[in-house]
C-alpha cells in the first residue's frame, strides 16, 4: 500500500508557484540595485572624506561596510527563519514577515542616495543597515513558502521557476539602471562621481521604481496566495514527499528528532561548498560594477547589459537545471554547474592577460568575449542555485523549513561578509590589481568543487513526475 502512494504522481503546481515567486522578484529587485549603486556611492563618499581619487585607497573600507552588512544578515535571517517556523497567525506563519519587511524596505529604500547626495556618509550607512534588517526580516520567510507548499521531489523545478522571477526582477533594475545613465540617447547629463554634481533623478529613479514594484509583488502575494489554505490543501501530498527524501538515511518522523550523523555530513558538506560558491560568486558581484567604472572606464550600462547577458544564462539554466537533475541527480547537475563557472573565471583571467579587457572585438567598452562568459557562468551558476537549496531543506521535514533556510543563508551569507574584506585586502598589495578578480573567484570555485564531490549522491525512489502538458493538467 506504502508502494503505491509513492508510486503516484506528483504534480508541480506551476501558477502557484510563479505567484510565489513575486516575493523572489522583490528580493533580487531590491537587491540588484543595492549591489550596483551602493559600492559606487560609498567609493565616492570614502574618497571624498579622505581626499583622495585612488580608489583603490578605499575600496578595503568599502569592502568592510559591505561586509557588515552581511554579517548582520548572518544573525538575522536564522532568527527570522525560526521565528517564522513557530509563527501561527490568520495571515500564515511567513507572510506577516513579507508583509511588514517590504513595506518597511519601500519606505526607505530611497534615501539612500538621498544621504548620498547629501554628502553624509552617517546617513547613507544608517540607511542602508535599516534596509537590510528589514529584508532579512521578509527574506528567510519568503523563500521558505516554496518548500512549504511543494513536496520535495518537485523542489528544484520549483526552485527553478521562483528564481526565473528573482532574475526578471533583477533584470528589471538592471534594464532600469542601463536606460537612466544612457545620456547619448536620452540627453540627460550623465552622473559624474560627485554627489553635489549631477542628474540626481539619474541615481533616485532606480531606488524609486524598486519601491514601487516591491510595493506591487507584496500586494500580488498577499491577494493571491492564502498561506494556511494552502497549507491544508497540499498536506497529503507533503507527507507523500517525506517519503521519497534524497538524504543520506531517512529522516525521523519526530520533529524534535536530531539529524543523523550521515545526514549531518551530508548538510556539512553542502554548506561548506556553499560557502565558497558565494565567497566566489558574491565577490565577483560586489565589486563587478567598481571592476568596470575603475578598470576599463565603463559605467552602469555596461554593468547592466552583462547582469542582462548572465540573467539569459541562469534563466535557461533554471527552466532546465530541474530537468537535469531528474536525469543525473542533483550533485551531479551542481557539480556540472560549477565546472562551467570556473571555466568561465579561468578564460576571463587568461583573456583579460592576453588579449587585455579593453582590446578585441568591443560591445560597449566590454569586449564581445566577456559576453559570452557571463552566459556561460549565469547558466553555470543557476544549475548550482536551482539545486542546492533543495538539497539543503530535503535534510528537514515541514516543521523546520525556516531553520534550514537558516542554515542556506548563514553559509552564504558568511561567505558574502568574509569576500569583501578579503578581496579589498589583496587590493592593497602592489602586485594586485582588479585583474585578480577573475583568478580570486576561480581559486574559491576549485575549493568549492572540491568539498562537493564528498556530498552522498542520492537519487530519489521511483517516483512518477508529471512533465510537459501533462503536468499542466491540475486543480488550483
Amino acid at each position: 500500500m506504502e508502494k503505491a502512494i509513492e508510486n503516484k504522481e506528483f504534480k508541480l503546481n506551476y501558477k502557484r508557484t510563479l505567484i510565489i515567486g513575486f516575493a523572489f522578484f522583490g528580493i533580487l529587485l531590491l537587491w540588484q540595485v543595492y549591489d550596483t549603486w551602493c559600492p559606487l556611492f560609498l567609493t565616492e563618499l570614502f574618497k571624498s572624506a579622505l581626499n583622495t581619487d585612488n580608489e583603490r585607497q578605499v575600496t578595503y573600507i568599502v569592502g568592510i561596510v559591505m561586509a557588515m552588512d552581511n554579517l548582520a544578515a548572518l544573525l538575522l535571517m536564522p532568527l527570522f527563519g525560526r521565528l517564522s517556523d513557530k509563527t501561527h497567525t490568520k495571515l500564515g506563519k511567513r507572510m506577516p514577515y513579507i508583509l511588514v519587511g517590504t513595506a518597511v524596505c519601500a519606505i526607505a529604500f530611497p534615501f539612500i542616495p538621498v544621504f548620498f547626495m547629501m554628502n553624509s556618509i552617517v546617513g547613507t550607512i544608517i540607511m542602508m543597515a535599516v534596509i537590510l534588517l528589514f529584508a532579512m526580516m521578509y527574506r528567510n520567510p519568503a523563500v521558505s513558502l516554496m518548500p512549504d507548499m511543494t513536496p520535495k521531489p518537485l523542489r528544484s523545478k520549483a526552485n527553478g521557476l521562483i528564481n526565473i522571477m528573482g532574475y526578471l526582477g533583477g533584470a528589471f533594475a538592471s534594464v532600469v539602471g542601463m536606460i537612466f545613465v544612457f545620456k547619448r540617447y536620452l540627453g540627460i547629463e550623465d552622473y559624474a562621481g560627485d554627489p553635489q554634481t549631477g542628474n540626481p533623478w539619474l541615481i533616485e529613479t532606480p531606488f524609486l521604481i524598486a519601491s514601487v514594484l516591491m510595493l506591487v509583488s507584496a500586494v500580488v502575494l498577499f491577494i493571491l496566495v492564502k498561506e494556511n489554505k494552502i497549507a491544508e490543501e497540499v498536506k497529503d501530498e507533503m507527507a507523500r514527499g517525506e517519503l521519497v527524501a534524497e538524504s543520506a538515511e531517512k529522516l525521523s518522523e519526530d520533529d524534535d528528532a536530531p539529524l543523523s550523523k550521515a545526514n549531518k555530513i551530508m548538510l556539512f558538506l553542502i554548506l561548506g561548498a556553499e560557502f565558497f560558491w558565494f565567497m566566489a560568486d558574491n565577490g565577483v558581484s560586489t565589486f563587478l560594477s567598481s571592476y568596470i567604472q575603475y578598470n576599463t572606464g565603463g559605467s552602469t550600462l555596461e554593468h547592466g547589459i552583462l547582469t542582462i547577458v548572465g540573467g539569459v544564462g541562469s534563466v535557461i539554466g533554471f527552466v532546465f537545471g530541474g530537468i537535469i537533475a531528474g536525469k543525473i541527480g542533483r550533485k551531479w547537475t551542481l557539480l556540472s554547474g560549477l565546472f562551467l563557472t570556473v571555466a568561465a573565471y579561468l578564460f576571463w583571467f587568461i583573456f583579460t592577460k592576453t588579449l587585455g579587457i579593453i582590446n578585441g572585438f568591443m560591445l560597449f567598452n566590454l569586449p564581445l568575449w566577456l559576453y559570452i562568459l557571463w552566459f556561460v557562468k549565469g547558466f553555470g551558476m543557476s544549475l548550482v542555485h536551482v539545486n542546492s537549496y533543495p538539497m539543503v531543506v530535503e535534510l528537514c521535514t515541514g516543521k523546520k523549513i525556516g531553520q534550514f533556510t537558516g542554515y542556506y543563508y548563514a553559509a552564504s551569507m558568511t561567505a558574502q561578509t568574509i569576500t569583501p574584506i578579503a578581496f579589498g585586502a589583496l587590493l592593497l598589495a602592489p602586485s594586485f590589481d582588479w585583474n585578480t578578480l577573475p583568478a580570486y573567484a576561480g581559486i574559491c570555485i576549485v575549493v568549492s568543487i572540491a568539498i562537493f564531490l564528498f556530498v552522498k549522491n542520492v537519487k530519489s525512489r521511483k517516483t512518477q513526475i508529471k512533465t510537459g502538458l501533462s503536468a499542466l493538467d491540475q486543480d488550483d
